[in-house]
């Protein structure tokens, strides 16, 4: 196999890992928000919802590098790249202001 084919097959692979990766995190945040989930405070929004992709290198590291709150809260709500938005019923406005400040200041 010449290195271009391979090259090609390897992005799909990576794009289709990422994709399965991202729609699990979303339907777990989906599960959680449709049972009426009252969150205690960003970090555990982070650890039951982020981390999933951005701890295991699927996603970029979002902690530690001093992401502004607007960002962070217009990312969840827009998606980014393979990341998908996260709607009002998946995340109210309350906890994404929870976790936006968790992940601004952590």
């Amino acid at each position: 196999m010449n290195k271009e084919k391979l090259g090609n097959l390897v992005t799909h692979f990576v794009f289709v890992i990422v994709f399965i990766t991202a729609n699990s995190a979303w339907s777990a945040s989906k599960e959680i928000a449709g049972q009426g989930h009252v969150w205690k405070d960003g970090s555990e929004i982070y650890s039951k919802v982020c981390a999933y992709c951005h701890e295991e290198r699927v996603g970029p590291r979002i902690l530690k590098r001093k992401l502004p709150s607007d960002y962070i809260q217009s990312t969840v709500r827009s998606g980014r790249r393979a990341m998908p938005a996260f709607r009002s019923s998946e995340i109210d406005d309350e906890s994404l202001t929870k976790l936006a400040e968790f992940i601004s200041k952590n």
